[in-house]
């Protein structure tokens, strides 16, 4: 049942994805305020005929991070990925992906394994985002988005513009949904009525670190099984728990070997020079002396 429950949310946000731009489905964060400062590492994940549906966080110059159930079974080429803009329309830089990498561990009916990466076609020049390294119960974090700013399904229309909103990790116990908590963090809902929403997927959850911001964890579902969002904590996928895996795809290939050249031929070593011939004796005879 818990499974089929997480299955009903998962359609709920693929029907969002269907939705054409400017309609009412679309989303933005419940209870959040339009971002206040540049974040360039945020990544909108939108169809070539222009439907936003997902976010994500730009990692490398070429490399992007977001939800499994954002880009499973989607071909590289039917979407583009703007970066280095808060509005999601236009500014920044659109990057084309040429592949994408799903988690082995995910499971649709099933916790854990909500994240994938993109690789860009071409490098961006946007800033990226590094990853975070703890997620203890208590971290304050900010939520960013394009996601719904109202909680059900297709009762507001979307932003073009990011939002964010802040809150903390809470213990995995209170969200109340299937977690896996050795991979999965629970996010409050700050009063009760504010957290993601539909078309927040894949978006960045992120923490000061050092002065910078670190991505912790990646958007991926309801906290407690409802088609209603906001009402209870919501589950991010940590990205530092996946940091091992998402570093290992990231690493750039080993240098081919180069080829071994050739070992120069031996010159053969030139012939010594062959001995003068002895004299040979001279065969005439002695005079014979005189009687």
């Amino acid at each position: 049942m818990k499974g089929a429950l997480i299955g009903i949310a998962g359609c709920l946000l693929a029907l969002l994805f269907l939705v054409q731009p400017g309609s009412a489905a679309e989303p933005r964060i419940v209870g959040g305020t339009e971002a206040d400062q540049p974040y360039p590492f945020a990544a909108a994940l939108q169809t070539t005929g222009g439907e936003f549906f997902c976010g994500g966080s730009l990692l490398q110059a070429s490399w992007v991070v977001t939800a499994a159930h954002c880009v499973q079974g989607r071909d590289p080429a039917s979407f583009t990925v703007r970066v280095g803009s808060n509005d999601r329309t236009q500014g920044g830089e659109v990057a084309k992906p040429d592949r994408l990498v799903v988690n082995p561990g995910y499971n649709p009916s099933g916790a854990g394994g909500d994240i994938a990466v993109v690789h860009l076609s071409a490098p961006v020049t946007a800033a990226p985002i590094g990853l975070g390294t703890a997620t203890t119960v208590g971290t304050a974090v900010r939520l960013l988005g394009w996601g719904q700013t109202c909680p059900t399904v297709g009762c507001g229309q979307s932003p073009t513009m990011l939002q964010q909103l802040d809150s903390h990790l809470v213990d995995p116990a209170r969200c109340t949904a299937p977690i896996n908590k050795d991979v999965e963090l629970c996010t409050d809902s700050p009063d009760g009525k504010s957290g993601a929403c539909f078309g927040d997927s894949g978006g960045p959850e992120v923490a000061q670190v050092d002065g910078h911001w670190a991505l912790l964890g990646v958007t991926s579902r309801p906290g407690d099984d409802s088609p209603t969002c906001a009402k209870a904590p919501s589950i991010y996928t940590s990205a530092v728990a996946y940091a091992g895996w998402i570093t290992q795809l990231l690493a750039p290939p080993p240098p081919s070997p180069s080829p071994t050249p050739s070992p120069a031929p031996t010159p053969s070593p030139a012939p010594a020079p062959s001995p003068a011939p002895s004299p040979t004796p001279s065969t005439t005879p002695s005079p014979t002396p005189s009687a």
